[in-house]
């Protein structure tokens, strides 16, 4: 009866064990604590987990901590230093490009289009003539249907603008009443630092933001071409130089203090929802700020602005800065188009492990 009861108690002892990062002890105090936990320990249970989940296409993913360690992981073909189209990952990055001329005293956030675009056609009695950069960088300023000519690459990037504008003229929404994800708003605005700068093309733009801060050297914005680049989707870059961007960011380095609190505002409290692809592919209600998300795992917005943000792309890459746990990491990948969901579930698969990671010191 004994030797039974002695097996007993150690079969019951092997099943309670757990991982050695999560695994309990009771101190002398009766207190239940978790025993130190192990960075390394973690890294191969992330390695584990990602060379097994299941993916519709290769992929790295790259993420650093507040004390500048990174982890990395890529499956098949995907590197740190391969090439992707951005899709909508180019939204933040064109956001923080026109914001820095904010910066710098050549636009403000309350400028119009017509200030700086002599073509612009929206006439005075129309809603839309109130249109400001603000509204444009937070997707809220009425401009909601999209020409043709945003795909294609033969056409003149101010030419399209005009047609942004004369497509959605007479549509009936007033500016800053309502959000809808759209590539229309960002060329607008991307076509007012143009002007105000007085560059000659968006590309003179880019390569004085790319001097300026040594980023995205090996970046373009070249689709449908660099001649008509769609701002809100057109870029290629690096997984390693979205990640430097992202560190850049983080430090504040790229805008000024009361810049960089209005990028990370929700500038879409109160507002109608329109097209969203966090509603239309997880059911989620996310909030936007300046060219960025506000992520909130919920059907109605019920968290806190600005503890998650992100601007993941249609191929499913998913670009993040999680100012709570304090670590920036990107999920670079090229999937099928509309396949922004199978990027962010991915990730969601070792969150919780990688926020464990971001807060272990221990070696």
């Amino acid at each position: 009866m004994k030797k039974l009861s002695l097996l007993l108690l150690l079969a019951l002892l092997v099943s309670c064990q757990k991982d050695k990062t999560t695994v309990e002890d009771e101190g002398v105090d009766g207190v239940i604590r978790p025993l130190a936990c192990s960075t390394t320990a973690i890294e191969n249970q992330l390695n584990q987990t990602l060379t097994n989940a299941t993916t519709d296409a290769d992929f790295t993913l790259l993420v650093e901590r507040s004390d500048g360690r990174q982890y990395s992981f890529s499956r098949g073909t995907s590197g740190a230093s391969s090439l992707y189209e951005s899709a909508s990952t180019s939204k933040l990055v064109s956001s923080i490009i026109i914001l820095r001329l904010v910066d710098q005293g050549y636009l403000n956030l309350t400028d119009k289009p017509q200030k700086y675009i002599s073509s612009w056609p929206i006439v005075s009695t129309d809603s839309l003539y109130n249109i400001n950069l603000a509204q444009l960088l937070s997707f809220t300023s009425g401009l909601e249907t999209e020409p043709l000519c945003l795909n294609a690459g033969s056409f003149d990037f101010e030419n399209c603008v005009r047609n942004i504008a004369t497509t959605n003229s007479g549509n009936g929404v007033v500016p800053g009443s309502k959000f809808y994800y759209s590539s229309t708003h960002m060329q607008v605005a991307g076509m007012m630092a143009i002007k105000a700068k007085g560059a000659s093309s968006w590309q003179d733009v880019f390569n004085s933001f790319k001097l300026e801060t040594g980023l995205f050297p090996s970046g373009s914005y070249d689709l449908p071409s660099s001649t008509n680049p769609r701002l809100a989707g057109g870029m290629h870059w690096k997984g390693v130089e979205y990640l430097a961007f992202l560190r850049a960011l983080k430090n504040g380095t790229l805008l000024s203090a009361n810049l960089q609190s209005q990028l990370l505002m929700d500038q879409t409290a109160g507002v109608v929802f329109g097209n969203s692809p966090a509603v239309n592919a997880l059911g989620e209600m996310w909030h936007y700020g300046f060219g960025l998300w506000h992520e909130c795992q919920s059907s109605t917005y019920t968290c806190t602005p600005g503890v998650r943000v992100s601007s993941p792309g249609s191929y499913g890459a998913y670009p993040f800065w999680d100012r709570q746990k304090n670590y920036i990491g990107i999920l670079a990948r090229q999937g099928a188009l509309e396949t922004f969901k199978n990027g962010a579930l991915l990730e969601r698969t070792v969150r919780t492990s990688l926020d464990e990671w971001a807060s272990c010191k221990s070696e």
